[in-house]
């Protein structure tokens, strides 16, 4: 039988899976994660000791191919990861000859955004649709394409940057732009806009839940903010209506411009589904064409804690054709 390998390389962790592709699905037969090793070299080299070691334990089985997710920016068709701001120190990286040397199979590369695209609509949330956005709503806020049932990554693999589109001509920063999508959709900007409207609670001797104190300020974080708001705390709700508002608003540029079929958001908006959709859908009748509108579903991810291992094997399913998807 034959076998994927799925690397997911992050700023913080490493994973490395092992799937046995079926009819429908892939089956996830063992991952190992690791923390992100200092260096470039020291990725590469600890990935593939690991997918080795993962080898070993299946030996009547062969290794077909290797997919690897990794965030941006890359050339996927070259194989090169060239500066993404969570790895430093990664300028122009290689990934795809030490991997091909190692275990002489196919090798192919994805940003993350798009590998969780693969995966949501192969096996997920996405699943039977043509046109399809996958939006991270995470740390970032990233997308990927789905479009006329092929994965869609531009001239030069920036299609999807969508966190970079302004929404207003001020607001939390996201993607080095004040007011950007990503500036109020991502962890990172719900923790700004909260942390800046706090400062303004606190001068007028207001308390909110996330906080109670001057002192708390810095550690701000958009989980905290959520906790708030599903106890109710008016200020953190506050915060996740103007999230909830800009979303929409967002999410209506989108569906004016590309027609998807289905929109699955990833992350917090799984999460916090209860807080933001009815906001989110009221801008976006506001906002958006209604005869798009009317033919898009807008969902939460399905995946979950899955979504990493899947996704990087989801881009080894896409050899040997990675750029027709």
């Amino acid at each position: 039988m034959s076998l994927l390998a799925g690397i997911d390389i992050g700023g913080t962790k490493c994973a490395v899976s092992l799937g046995r592709p079926q009819a429908e699905s892939v089956a996830v037969i063992a991952t190992q994660r690791f923390p992100t090793p200092p260096t470039p070299a020291a990725v590469l080299q600890a990935s593939m000791t690991t997918l080795a070691d993962l080898l070993r334990q299946h030996p009547s089985e062969t290794l077909q191919a290797i997919g690897i997710s990794c965030g941006g920016p890359l050339d996927s068709r070259a194989g090169v990861i060239l500066s993404p701001p969570n790895l430093p120190g990664w300028e122009r990286i290689d990934v795809f000859t030490p991997f091909r040397e190692r275990f002489a199979v196919p090798v192919a590369l994805q940003n993350d955004a798009n590998a969780g695209a693969l995966a949501e609509w192969r096996w997920g949330a996405g699943r039977g649709c043509r046109n399809m956005i996958f939006l991270t709503f995470g740390t970032g806020m990233g997308a990927g394409l789905i479009l006329d049932g092929r994965l869609y990554y531009g001239a030069n693999d920036l299609a999807g940057e969508v966190g970079h589109i302004r929404l207003e001509p001020d607001g939390p920063t996201g993607y080095g732009k004040a007011g950007s999508f990503e500036g109020f959709c991502s962890g990172g900007g719900i923790a700004q806009l909260a942390r800046t409207m706090a400062e303004e609670a606190l001068h007028a001797s207001q308390l909110p839940l996330f906080c109670p104190t001057p002192s708390e300020l810095t550690n701000i974080t958009a989980e905290k903010v959520g906790q708030a708001a599903q106890q109710g705390d008016p200020l953190a709700r506050k915060v996740f209506e103007i999230v909830a508002h800009q979303l929409g608003r967002g999410l209506a540029i989108l569906i004016d411009v590309l027609n998807p079929e289905r929109i699955v958001i990833g992350s917090i908006y799984a999460r916090q589904r209860s807080l933001l959709e009815p906001l989110t859908l009221q801008a976006l009748r506001e906002e958006a064409s209604p005869l798009a509108l009317s033919v898009c579903q807008v969902v939460p991810a399905e995946l979950g804690e899955s979504v990493g291992d899947l996704a990087s094997l989801s881009v080894a399913l896409q050899i040997p054709n990675p750029a027709g998807g």
